[in-house]
Order: structure tokens, then sequence, then C-alpha cells
């Protein structure tokens, strides 16, 4: 078996505007985040029609900004490391 060996820099970039894997997959968590917000605090009912989907979806996204709400990590970046450790090779 081959060891991991880490890709050189900008090895994961995409050509046409820079994005990294690492972002797209960064953007892709906050919204699962996002939409698992949505789901528990706007969503926990059936919705009608498209209309009414939307008048609520905005009203909740308005409240939010509003209100400044951030995500409530369960963990520090240094903890997070710890307790990842096992997924990420030494170099």
């Amino acid at each position: 078996m081959k060891p991991f060996r880490p890709p050189k820099p900008g090895a994961w970039s995409s050509a046409s505007n820079g994005t990294t894997l690492q972002s797209m997959a960064v953007g892709l968590i906050w919204q699962r985040s996002e939409l698992g917000v949505l789901s528990s605090q706007c969503l926990d009912r059936r919705i009608p029609d498209k209309q009414t989907l939307i008048e609520e979806i905005a009203a909740w996204e308005h409240d939010r900004n509003a209100n400044h709400t951030k995500a409530n990590w369960h963990f520090s970046t240094s903890n997070a490391r710890i307790k990842l450790k096992h997924l990420y090779p030494s170099i």
C-alpha cells in the first residue's frame, strides 16, 4: 500500500475560479448546518405551497440576520485536531 502523500499546494484548486476543494467542503457543511436549523425552527410542519415556503424562509432568514445568529461550535480548533487526529496522517 502506498503511503498518503499530501497534494502540492494548489493541486485541489479549480482552474476556472480558484475555489479549493476545502473551501467548497466548508460551504457545504455550513449549508447543511443552516438547513438543519431551518428544518427544526421553521419547517416543523407541512407547508401548503411554494409561496408560503418562500415567505416562511424569508422571515426566518430576516430574524437570524437581525439577531446576528452565530454557530455554536461544540469544540475548539485545538480540541478538533486532537479528536480528529486519527483521520489525518502525520507528515
